[in-house]
């Protein structure tokens, strides 16, 4: 079977053989994507021409409603979700659950958030400003919703989330989206659309599906267009240059590399809460997504004096989590997407094992439960441990995009900043300390290059929301490598797809443009 693509207000099948999509326990083939005989140019302006218009003929408050309808769909079809999560990811019931729940859940914040905003069409911002002697000239600030298309290009871990995180604010911006989700995975994402489609919330337009090769979709963007794209840094300088990109200005928002970070600060020696919040959190990520996530640990900063205790705690944590099919019964971990990507993984291990020794995992020889190595894409979570500290070659720079983790011991709290900052960017970092000394030396140290610190001490205990745990309300992005991009946010993220002006006029003209509008203020909310 092939997937179809969703253009023009139709469903169409691209030509050719197609590309398959795979199990990855079983390699069986599932099935086929293609967009060859596309004409994307042609779908990117009927996009502007109806989605846009009648996204843009609607108010906050009523976009904000189509929100809601389609998280009230998603959600009706989760059990089939997750059956292609499994299928063609290998996802265990707790990984299908972040990606699929996570998804309805950003849906279901922003219809919520979104209402705040009211019946206005357009926002305005700040008072406004004498421009003449008298008050006869002003000059007025506003946001008006882009009347282009946003264009996601988007990554294999997250099919669910990874589109709906991006479309939910630019549908209640009045934006129309064409998502163009990673070929490994695009069953998930397209279905979700096939879903949305026959349910008719959406006008004709409003939202496109193009799976496959993208081809010359980027030759057709114009200058209100926006792309959104994550996956690597490689990918990201192409689309950054791509010559219709540089001649447009185009807006592109990009969530790269990021060689995230734990760190433990002195107060959390064996036996604190602390330190078992941190080995808790440690195992999580090396685990769930089988470590295939943005935001997932890749460095565990530790003081020298506790780095051994904290890499055995979470070694023996490992011990105990079955690796294997997750239609089986007591299986944690599943495999990761792809043979290919299971290739990439053990490359970048050989690579850190340069740096590091293991202290658990690593064996390309071990056996998962219930599948056959010679065809399944099985990756054994792996902690090692790197005493190299800033001399180390690749711990700071490789990204095994799996269940790999490195434990660096580091002396003093500049240390611990120096090799923090060492990732040259990063998504998040998450400290586990309640050392007020330790915290106010560390944090903004390290903030301006990171999108996001999670502070976690006794006294937040089990409540916080989780390192790699991506909040709607709260920003998503990071600088240098992770992409410099921003995301979510609550309404901030509508930002992204209004134009700011400004209006120089009479009060009588101000007057009547600021009667339908909201206060940009209240993207801050």
């Amino acid at each position: 079977m092939k997937l179809a693509n969703y253009l023009n207000g139709q469903w169409l099948e691209g030509a050719g053989e197609g590309i398959p999509l795979f199990d990855p326990v079983t390699g069986e083939e599932l099935v086929r994507v293609a967009s060859d005989g596309l004409d994307l140019g042609a779908g990117l302006a009927f996009a502007r021409e109806h989605g846009g218009a009648a996204l843009r003929g609607m108010n906050y408050e009523s976009r904000a409603a189509l929100l809601g309808r389609i998280a009230e769909v998603l959600a009706a079809n989760r059990e089939a979700y997750f059956d292609i999560s499994l299928r063609n990811s290998g996802s265990t019931a707790a990984d299908a659950g972040f990606d699929v729940d996570g998804a309805i859940f950003t849906l279901k914040t922003y219809a919520r958030s979104g209402k705040v905003l009211g019946a206005a069409k357009h926002l305005q911002e700040g008072g406004r400003v004498a421009l003449a002697k008298t008050d006869v000239f002003q000059g007025q600030h506003f946001l008006t919703p882009l009347t282009g298309v946003a264009i996601f290009i988007n990554a294999f871990n997250f099919p669910a989330w990874g589109l709906w995180e991006k479309a939910a604010p630019a549908l209640l911006a009045g934006v129309p989206v064409l998502v163009k989700p990673a070929t490994p995975t695009a069953w998930l994402t397209q279905r979700m659309v096939q879903d949305v489609v026959a349910a008719g919330i959406l006008p004709p337009g409003a939202i496109n599906i193009v799976c496959g090769s993208a081809r010359d979709l980027l030759d057709h963007v114009g200058a209100c267009d926006v792309v959104s794209f994550t996956g690597s840094a490689d990918t990201a300088l192409r689309i950054r240059t791509h010559p219709a990109v540089v001649a447009n200005s185009l807006r592109v928002n990009i969530e790269a590399d990021s060689v995230n970070s734990a760190i433990l600060g002195p107060d959390a020696t064996p036996g604190s809460a602390e330190f078992e919040l941190a080995v808790k959190e440690i195992v999580r990520e090396l685990t769930i997504k089988t470590g295939q996530k943005c935001t997932a640990i890749r460095r565990i900063l530790v003081p020298a004096a506790n780095a051994r205790a904290l890499a055995d705690a979470v070694a023996s944590k490992l011990a105990g989590m079955s690796v294997g099919n997750p239609r089986s019964e007591g299986v944690r971990v599943g495999p990761l997407v792809s043979r290919a990507q299971q290739a990439a993984a053990f490359e970048g291990l050989a690579k850190l094992r340069q740096d590091a020794d293991v202290v658990f995992g690593g064996g390309e020889d071990f056996t998962p439960v219930d599948a056959d190595p010679a065809v399944a894409a099985f990756f054994q979570p792996t902690l090692l441990l790197c005493d190299k500290g800033l001399a180390a070659l690749y711990v700071h720079d490789v990204e095994v995009f799996g269940p790999v983790a490195t434990v660096l011991p580091y002396a003093d709290a500049a240390e611990a900043v120096a090799i923090a900052r060492r990732g040259r960017g990063s998504l998040v970092a998450s400290v586990y300390s309640g050392d007020t000394g330790f915290l106010a030396e560390l944090v903004p140290a390290i903030a301006d290059l990171h999108g996001r610190v999670m502070v976690v001490d006794g006294a937040v205990g089990n409540q916080h929301t989780g390192h790699g745990n991506v909040m709607p309300t709260c920003l998503h992005g990071g600088p240098g490598r992770a992409g410099g991009g921003e995301e979510l946010g609550g309404l901030r993220a509508l930002a992204m797809y209004h134009r700011r002006y400004v209006v120089q006029g009479g009060s009588g003209l101000l007057d009547a443009l600021s009667a339908g509008a909201a206060d940009a203020a209240l993207l801050g909310a």
